[in-house]
């Protein structure tokens, strides 16, 4: 892998980490048109830690108020959402591993999240603050996160969206779901540290590992701040037929051009 493949594929991460459109399903789709095929467990994990650089800087306020008064609602919240997604991702750890490795859902799995954006679009404007929302509304975003680990699968596309269909406010809708991406990020790492130390950095190098990590920290900074703004006042329905597009350019490539699958 070139520092220039990196860094392209560490701007992918860092938008679409947060934007509506899937990070996994996007780096699993370049990482075939790009021809990359050795091992990459090290950069894609550090790819989510730029990311997870990114979300804790735009929301280091709420975090900090998290670490200077842990036994908050918030906390419990969040413990709620995560717990539903970390049982999904162990039960179905090699399901989910075989569907990043062959890459042969991808399209369909674009499609849903397009579904998913346009279904909760349609949904009037939620009232739920953090004092209205409940341990059960937080439980059922944590198993759309858990959900969302399908390659293309939206994770913020998502938990957004099952905020929003249990009536919270859009604008806690956006930061709780990115605020639920940092356990989930953690874990995720923390997950993988034996594997990683097994893989090593293999062939592809520190230097575009690097890169591509500050690269998908600077451009998951924006990408967090554009959808905290877009979500509050504008609607993500036009993500959807982006997504349509990208499933269908999948699955044509998959059964009859076969190009990149």
């Amino acid at each position: 892998m070139s520092i220039i493949q990196a860094v392209i594929l560490g701007l992918i991460q860092g938008l679409t980490e947060f934007l509506p459109i899937s990070s996994s399903g996007h780096l699993v789709l370049f990482q075939k048109i790009f021809g990359i095929n050795e091992p990459a467990l090290l950069f894609d994990t550090m790819l989510h830690v730029g990311t997870l650089a990114a979300v804790v800087t735009v929301l280091r306020k709420d975090i900090l108020s998290l670490l200077k008064k842990p036994f908050q609602k918030l906390t419990w919240l969040l413990l709620a959402g995560t717990i539903p997604t970390v049982i999904i991702a162990i039960m179905f750890k090699d399901f989910f591993e075989e569907m990043f490795r062959s890459g042969s859902t991808l399209g369909i799995e674009f499609f849903i999240t397009g579904f998913v954006l346009l279904f909760a679009e349609k949904l009037n404007a939620g009232v739920k603050h953090i004092n209205e929302t409940s341990y059960l509304d937080a439980a059922f975003i944590g198993v759309m996160q858990g959900v969302a680990i399908m390659p293309a699968v939206s994770r913020s596309g998502l938990t957004i969206s099952g905020a929003l269909l249990r009536n919270l406010d859009r604008e806690f809708a956006a930061k709780f779901s990115f605020l639920l991406s940092i356990p989930s990020i953690l874990g995720g790492a923390v997950f993988q540290i034996k594997d990683i130390i097994e893989a090593g950095s293999g062939r592809i190098g520190n230097a575009p590992i690097i890169a591509g990590t500050a690269a998908a920290a600077i451009a998951g900074y924006f990408s967090v701040r554009f959808m905290i703004v877009l979500i509050k006042k504008g609607s993500m329905k036009y993500f959807s037929y982006y997504v349509f597009g990208l499933g269908a350019f999948v699955l044509i490539d998959q059964y009859l051009t076969h190009v990149f699958f």
